[in-house]
Formats: C-alpha cells, structure tokens, sequence
C-alpha cells in the first residue's frame, strides 16, 4: 500500500505528541502545521481527524486542535489498562518465541542497560526507540491481534510515551533492570515469571507519570 501525505503528517504530528515535542494543550494550528511539515492544508486536515479518532487531540467546532490533556483518573485508567493486557501478552508469547527472538530481545535489553544507566554514556533520547522496539517485539511474538488492538489503543495516547527524563534515577534503574529479567524469563520459559516481571514493569511507570502528574497539577494550582 502507498504511504500518502496524510499518512506521513499522522506518522510525524504523532511523534511529536508522543515524544512530547507537542504538549498536551498544546494548539494545533492548520497554518502552522502546514508550514513545519512542508505540506499543503488539506493532508493536515485529514490528519488531525485521523488523530482525533486515535484520542490524540482534541477536535472543537470553532475552537480547531489541541493535543489532548489528560485527568489523573484518566491517567490511572490508561496505565491500569495496559497492566492488564502487556503482561498478559507477554505470558502468551513465551512459549511462542524463538532462539532469534530471544536474541533480539536480549541485545535490546542489554543495549538500554548500557546507555541508561547514569553516568557519561547515559543518552535518555535513544532509549525511547530501544524501548518501543523491545515492547513491540513482545507483543508480536504473542501473536494475538485482539489484545494487541487493544493494547495498541491505550499506548497510543500522549500520557503513554516513554519519557525517561521524568523517571528518578531509582526508578529508571529498576526498569532497566527489568527488562533484562523479563528476557531472563523467556530463556527459562516460565511464563507466570515474565507476566510478573512486565506487571512489576508497567506499574513502576504508572507510578512515575501518576507522581509527575500530580506534581504537574500542584504547580498549576501555585500558579493560579
């Protein structure tokens, strides 16, 4: 299938949204847009319906686009979400991986290890990629479209993307650290092992974005 401009205008606002170069709130402008990327108006269009549908902005008659802002609920809702369907995706491939996969997912963890860690070589930015390519192997390992659709919905979304800068340096050890044991897991072939490792994973990083969100908020409040 050809990649249409529509398509790379969706490809690349939603990276911005998920890397947080678009804030949440953050107005979305048609003109603006249109000039950043090098397009006319109406694939910009297209696209921001598309992403509106995917939850990423908010579309409002009059009012035109804005990167979605989430509650806490909201927040807690979406990560308790995931909990409930990674792990379990992760449980499901186990058994399904091959000795590649297992390779692939070790290199990676290794990889995030080594320019994780605090210190000289420490590189936040290039752990994102590292850390979608691990998840999204997982997940295609599993081989199950339904959860993985769903799964697909809830990460999608601006509170979701993998911004390292907000973890403590405990924080990120230990999920850095964890994905190693979850590799660990899957060469044991224990199953019940990695689905308790990723649940551990996922609710180290709710805690992190649920702690800097109230953080967020007390700030709003002190500004008022």
């Amino acid at each position: 299938m050809a990649v249409t401009t529509t398509d790379r205008v969706v490809d690349t606002v939603r990276e911005l949204i998920l890397h947080g170069d678009l804030a949440p709130g953050a107005r979305l402008g048609e003109v603006e847009l249109a000039e950043r990327l090098g397009v006319s108006r109406t694939p910009v269009r297209e696209a921001l319906t598309r992403l509106a549908a995917y939850g990423l902005i908010d579309l409002t008659p009059n009012r035109g686009a804005r990167v979605t802002t989430w509650s806490l609920a909201e927040l807690e809702g979406v990560f308790d979400l995931r909990s409930s369907l990674e792990p379990r995706l992760t449980a499901l491939a186990v058994p399904l991986a091959t000795p590649e996969d297992l390779d692939v997912l070790d290199d990676l963890a290794r990889r995030m290890l080594e320019i994780g860690m605090p210190g000289g070589r420490q590189d936040l930015e290039a752990l994102v990629p590292l850390n979608r390519a691990f998840h999204d192997r997982i997940v295609a390992i599993a081989d199950h479209p339904a959860l993985a659709g769903a799964l697909a919905s809830a990460i999608q979304t601006p509170i979701q993307r993998r911004n390292f800068q907000t973890y403590d340096e405990r924080s990120l050890r230990r999920s850095l650290s964890q994905h190693v044991e979850i590799v660990d897991a899957f060469r044991a072939g224990d199953a019940i092992w990695a689905e308790a490792v990723m649940t551990a994973h996922i609710r180290n990083a709710r805690a992190v974005m649920v702690r800097a969100a109230r953080s967020a908020a007390r700030s709003e409040e002190d500004e008022r």
